[in-house]
């Protein structure tokens, strides 16, 4: 259940600081490139991403892309001009997206991590604001579940920041998630998009409308 607000409806202050980090260099070969500047609705797809994140109460958004298209995205992702948030590049996004995670999650600053690609725009803010209200109850690493099924943004003790860049960039975040079982939850919610990322055209085709 979300936080009560004021009286102007304003978000009442949070006692953690959360940073998310969105891991957005890969190639996008799958979807023929170009991939996060896709309109959705009328603004590129990274906004979206971004916005959900922002609107759902993260303190700072750090970025992570590729330094062949950091010029283009900071030109047209409106999102990127925003004061919380950080556009930082990976050296050799080659090596996979946890090695995005790791140049991210080096230069966070907070209590805890919400890790979401830059391909998922559809998760809800109001979810973003539940997997924080969760850790801030109980700080571990929370996973949003839809209908049984983890997805993202999943929010990461900033304790484990040594760990994560300690392990194998070409792995992923779950290996270092399943070293700590012990304070895993998992937030039940009703948001599909937290499964929903986007790999092809096909990938937007269920209630969103393309435009050109």
């Amino acid at each position: 259940m979300a936080a009560s607000r004021g009286a102007a409806g304003a978000e009442p202050p949070r006692s953690i600081r959360a940073v998310a980090v969105v891991p957005a260099a890969g190639s996008a070969e799958r979807f023929g490139g170009r991939k996060l500047l896709t309109p959705i609705d009328g603004e590129p797809l990274l906004d979206r991403t971004i916005r959900a994140l922002l609107d759902g109460g993260a303190a700072e958004v750090i970025v992570v892309v590729g330094k062949d298209a950091r010029t283009e995205l900071e030109r047209d992702v409106n999102s990127l001009l925003d004061p919380r948030v950080r556009p930082i590049e990976n050296p050799d996004p080659s090596r996979g997206m946890f090695s995005s995670i790791q140049e991210g999650v080096a230069q966070a600053r907070g209590d805890a991590v919400l890790v979401l690609p830059g391909d998922m725009p559809f998760v809800r803010p109001d979810t973003v604001r539940a997997v924080i209200e969760t850790y801030e109850r109980r700080p571990a690493i929370v996973s949003p579940r839809y209908r049984g099924k983890r997805g993202h943004p999943v929010a990461v003790p900033l304790s484990l920041r040594d760990e994560i860049a300690a392990t194998d960039p070409r792995s992923n975040l779950h290996e270092v998630i399943k070293r700590h079982t012990d304070i895993r939850v998992d937030l039940d919610v009703e948001d599909r998009g937290v499964l929903r990322d986007v790999d092809t055209l096909e990938d937007l085709a269920a209630g969103v409308t393309l435009t050109s």
